[in-house]
């Protein structure tokens, strides 16, 4: 199937497809005009690097697990898919820790916020009081 095919069945541009290409995620033939030829699991591999792209996968560590990634959704179970698996896990939770103390400290400075604005309301109202 040519890439305007691949394309339409994928919801993928076309553009992100040569993209693929350049990182070594997806294969095609030419033919003897130049156009790309893809196979007819092209569409599945595409749907599985935007699987492990949606984890959060980057394309190098996705290129590695795609021989992982047959038949069917997730990945089989070896040692390396067990590990890439794994470390994308801890790095999500890092992720999360850091987000949880940026929260904690947004909150800390909306509290305070507030709190002045509390006192300066209150010195306003005593100022407009002993007017």
């Amino acid at each position: 199937m040519r890439i305007g095919e691949l394309s339409r069945r994928t919801g993928v541009s076309p553009r992100l497809l040569r993209y693929y290409e350049e990182q070594g995620l997806l294969g095609s033939e030419r033919d003897a005009n130049g156009y790309r030829r893809y196979r007819q699991d092209a569409a599945e591999r595409v749907g599985r690097i935007r699987e492990l792209l949606d984890a959060g996968m980057t394309t190098e560590t996705i290129r590695t697990l795609l021989p992982c990634a047959q038949g069917g959704p997730g990945l089989l179970a070896c040692t390396h898919s067990v590990r890439a698996v794994d470390d994308q896990l801890a790095r999500v939770e890092e992720q999360m820790a850091g987000l949880r103390r940026r929260k904690e400290a947004l909150l800390g400075v909306a509290e305070a916020m507030d709190t002045r604005r509390r006192e300066d309301e209150a010195l306003a109202l005593q100022a407009l009081r002993s007017a």
